[in-house]
C-alpha cells in the first residue's frame, strides 16, 4: 500500500510531500491547531479575566491594603511605622505630624486622613481636623503644642491608632471582619460583646441560605416531579408558570411580596377570612426574618426546580416499573430506585440556590428590615455609606472563602462529578 503524499527517507522515516518528517509535520499542525483554538477562546478568556478574576484579586487586595494615611502624611508615616508603640512619642514624630497636618490641610486631604484614623479609634476625626486648623501656628516643642491644641494627643492610644493607620498593608480589616481588633503591638484582641456583629451575621447568613435551600427543595421537588410526568401539553403550561418569574423584574417581585406580606396585605386578609387569626392579631410577616425567608424562597425556587427536572427527565420509567414488578411498593420503588437517581439534580439545585442566597442583597434589604439583614447588606452599607471599602472587601473576602470551603466540602461528600444541571 503506498501513500501519494508521503515517502520514506533514507533513514526509513516517513516524509511529507515537502520532505519534512511526517512526525514533525504533525507536531507543527497540532501547534497551529492549538494556536487557532486559543485565538478563538481568547476574547472569552479576556472577558472572564476583566469581569471576574481581576475584580476578585482587587477585592482581596483592598481587604489588606489601605495607603490613605501613608500617601497623604509622608513625613509621619515612616516614623510611626518604626515606632514600637510602647514608648512615648518622640519630638521628631510630633514635628513630622505637625508638618503633615499643615500640608494635608492645604491639599484638602485632611478629611480622608482623619476618617482613616477614626476607623481605628473613634473620635479621632475631630481631633485631626481641629489640630490641622491650628498646625500652622504651632512651634517647638511640638508635642506640647499638639497637646495644647487637643489633650487627646497626650493619650498613647491616639498615637497607636495612628500607627496602625500609617501601615499600608495591614490585617486590621480582616480582624475587624471577624470581630477582632488589631493592635499596634501586632496582636489580635477580641472585640467587646456589644461590638461583635460580623461573625453572628455570617452564621445568620449561612443559616438563612440553608433554610432557603431546604424550603426550595421541599417545594421544588414535587413541582419537578409533576413536570417530568405530566403529558406534554400540561407540562409545557406548568413550565411556563415556572419560568414566568424570570420575565419579571426582581424589584417588581420583591415589591409584590411587600404588598402581600404586610399586616393589611393579601395573606393576612386570607388568614383572617379563614379564621386562623383575628383582625386585631394579624401576623407580622414583613420587615423581619420571616419575610426574608418567604420572598427569597419564592424568587430562588426556579433555580431548584430546573436542575431537578432536567435529571428526572433522563430517568427511564422502566426502572420504577421493574422495581414494582419485583414486588416493591410505590413508596419503596420511589425511595430506593427513583429518588437516588435524582440526587445529582438535588445537589446541583441545592448548591446553586445556596450560593445565590448567601450573597443576596436586594430582597433582604427591602423585606427583611433590621431583623432580616444579612452580611451582604453590611457589605453594601460599607461600600455606599460609610465608604469603608477595605472593611467591605474583607467581609467579601471572608464570604468568598466560606463559599469555597462549602463547595470543597460538597465535592468531598457528594462529588462535583455527580452534579448535573441538565
Amino acid at each position: 500500500m503506498t501513500d501519494a503524499t508521503a515517502t520514506h527517507g533514507p533513514d526509513g522515516l516517513l516524509l511529507a510531500s515537502d520532505g519534512t518528517p511526517l512526525k514533525t509535520k504533525l507536531r507543527q499542525s497540532m501547534k497551529a491547531s492549538r494556536r487557532r483554538a486559543f485565538g478563538l477562546v481568547l476574547p472569552l478568556l479576556l472577558f472572564v479575566l476583566a469581569s471576574f478574576v481581576i475584580p476578585i484579586i482587587m477585592l482581596l487586595w483592598t481587604g489588606v491594603s489601605n495607603d490613605t494615611y501613608a500617601s497623604n502624611m509622608p513625613r509621619s508615616a515612616p516614623l510611626l511605622r518604626a515606632w514600637d508603640g510602647a514608648s512615648q512619642p518622640t519630638e521628631e514624630m510630633a514635628e513630622a505630624m505637625v508638618l503633615d497636618l499643615i500640608d494635608a490641610r492645604k491639599a484638602k486631604t485632611i478629611g480622608k486622613v482623619a476618617s482613616r484614623v477614626n476607623r481605628e479609634q473613634s473620635g479621632t476625626r475631630s481631633l485631626y481636623t481641629k489640630s490641622a486648623r491650628r498646625a500652622a501656628k504651632m512651634e517647638a516643642p511640638f508635642i506640647d503644642a499638639l497637646v495644647k491644641a487637643d489633650k487627646d494627643w497626650a493619650d498613647p492610644e491616639t498615637w497607636r491608632a495612628t500607627k496602625i493607620a500609617a501601615t499600608s498593608l495591614t490585617p486590621a480589616y480582616y480582624a475587624a471582619a471577624l470581630d477582632y481588633k488589631y493592635t499596634a503591638d501586632g496582636e489580635f484582641v477580641e472585640q467587646s460583646e456589644e461590638r461583635q456583629i460580623h461573625v453572628k451575621l455570617f452564621w445568620k447568613t449561612i443559616w438563612v441560605s440553608g433554610a432557603v435551600m431546604l424550603f426550595c427543595l421541599l417545594l421544588g421537588y414535587p413541582v419537578a416531579y409533576l413536570l417530568s410526568h405530566l403529558p406534554a401539553k400540561k407540562a409545557n403550561l406548568l413550565m411556563i408558570l415556572v419560568l414566568l418569574p424570570f420575565w419579571t423584574s426582581l424589584l417588581v417581585r420583591t415589591t409584590a411580596w411587600i404588598a402581600m406580606l404586610q399586616s393589611q396585605g393579601v395573606l393576612n386578609d386570607i388568614f383572617v377570612w379563614i379564621g386562623i387569626t383575628g383582625d386585631e392579631q394579624r401576623f407580622s410577616l414583613i420587615y423581619n426574618l420571616t419575610g426574608t425567608l418567604i420572598a427569597m424562597t419564592h424568587i430562588l425556587l426556579p433555580f431548584m426546580i430546573l436542575p431537578i427536572y432536567s435529571v428526572m427527565r433522563a430517568i427511564p420509567p422502566s426502572h420504577v416499573r421493574a422495581a414494582k414488578s419485583l414486588g416493591a411498593t410505590n413508596w419503596t420503588a420511589f425511595w430506593r430506585v427513583y429518588f437516588p437517581a435524582t440526587i445529582p439534580g438535588i445537589g446541583a439545585g441545592g448548591l446553586l440556590v445556596f450560593i445565590l442566597s448567601i450573597g443576596y442583597y436586594i430582597t433582604p434589604a427591602l423585606v427583611g428590615g433590621q431583623d432580616g439583614q444579612l452580611i451582604s447588606n453590611f457589605i453594601a452599607y460599607h461600600m455606599q455609606k460609610s465608604l469603608n471599602w477595605s472593611l467591605a472587601a474583607a467581609l467579601g473576602g471572608i464570604l468568598l472563602a466560606i463559599v469555597l470551603v462549602l463547595y470543597w466540602l460538597y465535592d468531598r461528600i457528594v462529588g462535583i462529578d455527580n452534579m448535573k444541571l441538565g
